[in-house]
Parts: C-alpha cells; sequence; structure tokens
C-alpha cells in the first residue's frame, strides 16, 4: 500500500457488505442493492447529508462540520462580485517543506512527497487552520439522503439519481467516483479563464478560454429518462492567441458510458461546421494543454469512468489545498502567481481534511496513458483535491491540483485554479484562472444556447474576429 496511506477502513453497511467485498476483489456489479433504512438515517445526524464524519478528529485539527459557509462574509459588500476570503486573518499553523517532509509524510501523497523531492528549493505547502466551509441548498441535501434509499449502478449505468450526490454512502470506487461527477452547481454557470501552459524552460504560454457549462441534473424536477441520461453539458471556446480562435468543444456528461460517443462535438480553427467526435473524451488532449492533460482531466476528472477498474481504499486525513481565496484574489497578477515550476506558494492555501482514496488502474481490454491513478476526494462536498498519475512502472509521473473556493452567494464549491504537474518534463499546466478577468457568472440561458449550431456561432464568430 501507498506510504502515504494512513487509512481507516470504513465499514461497508450492512445491506450491501456483499457488494462492497466483490468490488473490492475486482468482481464486476451489475447493480447493487440500497443502503440499508438504518445506515440511511445516519445521514444527517452522525454523518452529514453527503456521507462525511460530522464529528472533527481527535486531535481537534479537523472541526466538526456546522453546515459551512451559508452566509455572504462582510467583504463581499465591496468585492464587486469576486470571492472575497472570508478567512483572510487566518496565519499558517506550519509549511510543510523538503526538509521536513519526513515528519509529515503520512498526511502527504505519493505525488506531492514527489512534487516537494523534485523543487526542494521552491515548492512548499503553507498549512492553514482547516474551515469545513463546505454548505450546498437544503433540498440538494434532501435530494442526497433520498438517493442513498435508492440511486443504483447498472453495468456501470446511473439509475435512479437526481440533484444530490447518488451515493452519499458510498460502497465502491465507482460509486464515490460518480459523487464527484455529479456535485451540485448552478443549473448555468459561465466563465472566461486563462490557462498557461508552462515549459522547462519557464517559458508561459497562455490561452484564453470561455466556459460555459449547464448542469440539468442539478435542478429541481430532474429526471433521468426525461433528460436522456444527460446529466452535464460543457462547452469551451478559445478566444485568444488569435491563431486558435474559435476552436471549441462541447461535450456531455451522460448516465450510460456507451452513450458518450454520441454526445461530442468539436469546432476547428477555420472550420464551418461543426463534427461529432465518438472519442473526444477520455484521453483526448484538452484544448491548447500540450498534452499535459486529457479531457477527462477537465473539472479534475469528468466523464465515464469504464477505463478502468475503481477500488475504494478507505478514508485517511491528507493535507489538501482548499479555502484558496488568496490565490483567487485580484490583486494577484498571472506574472505573480504563475511561478517558473509551479504556483507561487506564498499564495496557495492548505488544510487538513479526511478525504476517500480512490484507486484506479486500467481495466483488462481498455486503453489510456494513464494506467494508473489514485484519486483523493474530500468528505465534506466529494470534490476530488489531488489526483496522483503513475507511471508504467508505477512512479509517480504527474500531479493534479484542484484549488476551490465555497461561492457563498450561489452555496458550491467552485474551482479557481486546477493544476497538472509533469514531474518527469518539469513542466505544468494551470486552468481555470480569471484573477485579471470578470468573476464566474451565472447568466439565464436555455438548453439551445449549448447545441452544437451554437457551438459551430460562436466558433465562427471567434475566428472570423481574430482574421480582421
Amino acid at each position: 500500500m501507498d506510504r502515504s496511506a494512513t487509512i481507516t477502513r470504513r465499514r461497508a453497511p450492512s445491506a450491501w457488505l456483499l457488494c462492497a467485498v466483490a468490488v473490492a476483489c475486482g468482481a464486476p456489479a451489475a447493480a447493487r442493492a440500497n443502503a440499508a433504512p438504518q445506515d440511511v438515517a445516519q445521514l444527517g445526524a452522525r454523518l452529514t447529508p453527503f456521507g462525511a464524519e460530522a464529528a472533527g478528529n481527535a486531535s481537534g485539527s479537523i472541526p466538526p462540520w456546522i453546515g459551512g459557509l451559508t452566509a455572504v462574509p462582510p467583504c463581499f459588500a465591496d468585492s464587486h462580485g469576486r470571492y472575497c476570503d472570508p478567512y483572510a486573518d487566518d496565519a499558517p499553523l506550519f509549511v510543510v517543506t523538503a526538509e521536513n517532509v519526513a515528519q509529515y509524510a503520512d498526511l502527504l501523497s505519493a505525488g506531492q512527497r514527489a512534487l516537494l523531492a523534485r523543487y526542494p528549493d521552491s515548492f512548499r505547502m503553507r498549512v492553514f487552520p482547516t474551515r469545513r466551509s463546505f454548505a450546498n441548498p437544503p433540498a440538494v441535501y434532501a435530494a442526497s439522503v433520498a438517493n442513498a434509499a435508492r440511486a443504483f449502478l447498472d453495468e456501470g449505468t446511473l439509475r435512479d439519481a437526481a440533484t444530490g450526490v447518488p451515493f452519499p454512502l458510498p460502497a465502491n470506487g465507482a460509486e464515490a467516483m460518480w459523487n464527484h461527477r455529479l456535485r451540485w452547481r448552478p443549473l448555468v454557470s459561465e466563465r472566461l479563464a486563462t490557462q498557461f501552459v508552462v515549459a522547462a524552460s519557464g517559458e508561459k504560454t497562455p490561452t484564453l478560454i470561455r466556459e460555459r457549462i449547464r448542469f440539468p441534473y442539478g435542478a429541481d424536477g430532474y429526471d433521468l429518462k426525461s433528460a436522456r441520461g444527460v446529466l452535464t453539458r460543457l462547452m469551451r471556446w478559445v478566444e485568444q492567441p488569435a491563431s486558435l480562435a474559435g476552436v471549441g468543444m462541447l461535450i456531455d456528461d451522460v448516465a450510460r458510458p456507451a452513450d458518450l460517443a454520441r454526445h461530442a462535438w468539436q469546432f476547428g480553427s477555420g472550420a464551418e461546421h461543426v463534427e461529432r467526435v465518438p472519442n473526444l473524451g477520455y484521453e483526448t488532449a484538452a484544448i491548447a494543454s500540450d498534452d499535459l492533460a486529457s479531457n477527462d482531466q477537465l473539472d479534475t476528472f469528468f466523464g465515464p469512468l469504464d477505463r478502468y477498474d475503481l477500488k475504494l481504499i478507505g478514508k485517511q486525513e491528507l493535507l489538501v489545498p482548499a479555502n484558496s481565496y488568496a490565490l483567487h484574489d485580484e490583486t494577484v497578477s498571472y506574472g505573480d502567481l504563475v511561478g517558473p515550476r509551479h504556483l507561487n506558494p506564498e499564495k496557495t492555501r492548505y488544510e487538513r481534511r479526511r478525504v476517500w482514496v480512490v484507486d484506479a488502474v486500467v481495466a483488462r481490454g481498455r486503453i489510456h496513458p494513464y494506467r494508473h491513478r489514485r484519486f483523493y476526494l474530500d468528505e465534506d462536498g466529494w470534490q476530488i483535491r489531488i489526483v496522483d498519475v503513475y507511471d508504467a512502472d508505477d512512479e509517480p509521473w504527474r500531479v493534479q491540483e484542484a484549488h476551490t473556493v465555497m461561492a457563498y452567494d450561489r452555496q458550491y464549491e467552485l474551482p479557481v485554479a486546477q493544476t497538472v504537474y509533469d514531474l518527469k518534463d518539469s513542466r505544468y499546466l494551470v486552468q481555470s484562472l480569471n484573477n485579471e478577468g470578470a468573476e464566474v457568472s451565472y447568466p439565464e440561458l436555455d438548453a439551445a444556447d449549448f447545441d452544437a449550431s451554437e457551438l459551430a456561432r460562436r466558433g465562427r464568430k471567434l475566428n472570423r474576429a481574430a482574421q480582421r
């Protein structure tokens, strides 16, 4: 077992113990029984509605969850809509460096330890008091509790879930990963974000990308059958540089993995029409990422799980990015934030959190360049915070981090910087930055604003404007 995994193995609830054992041993599970009533009754009591332990840890370094950040802080009144830092007065408790890494090894993933070893003179982790700020609207909590008693997977296809996380009491790795995929967001969000590819030389290549997300699954009254299994619609267009302006993609996250081939489109530079691309998901390189990220690494992980055998290892405490308001501040320029090897450690914030650990190994007969990944999912909101990606020799190759804030006016967790560090090539990718631009918005858009014709229309407009 990975040396970082000081892991608590949670006892499987009684009604689905056999299914959990079957999955852990690698046997397929066509469907599982719903959680037993006595287990569901723990949600909202000993457990939060999302299945996290409501109590703090024994040392007090992780406090109890008491509902999270449900009100806007005073600073928001003068922030012009920017998510300002409600914890600006917090000071670091300690700093993890290459020199003291052994002291904190059990609280670090293999990838984090490798980052410290790779950049011993510059990479460090400032660890702040843990603020269990996660919150969602009450209706999402109620839906999550209801899902616990009804949702199930049928040969990898999601059934009988709506609005909330489908499996607050996960019995296996696939169920835990589904919770990340379906953590709640507003129906529509839009962001004009800058991403940087940072070469080994330190040279930075920026790309301005508009991202528009529709999350019908989270809406009141959502029905899987009526929605034809569409859970999320993700649209992305390049606005700059001019050479790539208009390049875009539209891809759906769907309940049935085999349906992805019919739910993926792209628009190329200089094109007039969109093209359906059945293999656009999975390992296909993300737009302008210089092969540092695949499309299934968007949002830390996006899309079907069927390329992997997934095992729920258990739960552990880990130092992870969280409440990253300082990093997101509009006064922090990209020049200051995006360093030659990694993000500026004086702007990042880490906290001690409990995380679920899911191990993913490419399934027999399947192909993916990432043969082995290990995901660390925050117990409070199911956000994947760290991903360790291993090479063919099972050595750390790439490390992903998700830096997030609570969007407290909308009560959901928002990624504000997502990184992929390549340990071998000494380069990295950072996505989702909008420090020097407008804050994420929530426009009132119709379903028609998320179809393939809209992808083409916007793509042509951007491309023609760039040629003037």
